[in-house]
């Protein structure tokens, strides 16, 4: 199965933080793809650093929840400490998209409910698959970035890129 996972980062050495987690990231799966990293504001609490984003294409043997607590235990390893909701992070790992499952629980929501209103998800989702869609709405994702003012600044590009192994 396939899953795009979002990362983010904006406490200290931020590209450290991202590089671990993806290091990291192996028994969850195998990387397929790593879009741009961005350089962006906050979003939801606005009075913290600027974050680094970007999403990565994941192919997973694990269901939704399995790959929810790998990523959990990345996150655990790679140095976040929790603090509240939308505060600065060491790094987050999000599930953007799982095939084309859709899946509400308390604690896991796919497609991620907030994936439309941010240009920090869609700019490098799109870079990585520009034919998406929204899996409830069927609305090409493109369509919804063009309702949104981007304002991200292109950080890094992980050379060499990963590759899918052809």
């Amino acid at each position: 199965m396939k899953a795009f996972i979002a990362f983010g980062s904006n406490v200290e050495d931020r590209i450290n933080y991202i590089l671990k987690a993806i290091e990291l990231l192996q028994p969850c799966g195998k990387i397929l793809k790593i879009s741009t990293i961005y350089e962006s504001a906050p979003w939801g609490v606005s009075q913290q650093p600027s974050f680094l984003n970007g999403v990565l294409l994941l192919e997973t043997s694990f269901d939704p929840i399995k790959l929810l607590f790998c990523l959990k235990d990345v996150e655990r390893l790679a140095g976040r400490r929790e603090r509240y909701r939308w505060g600065p992070r060491e790094i987050d790992l999000d599930i953007i998209l799982y095939e084309n499952n859709i899946l509400f629980l308390s604690f896991l929501t796919i497609p991620h409910p907030y994936m439309t209103e941010r240009d920090f998800v869609l700019v490098p989702l799109l870079e990585l698959d520009p034919n998406l869609q929204h899996p409830i709405t069927r609305v090409p994702l493109e369509d919804y970035l063009k309702k949104l003012k981007v304002n991200l600044k292109p950080f890094a590009c992980l050379y060499p890129p990963v590759s899918s192994g052809h």
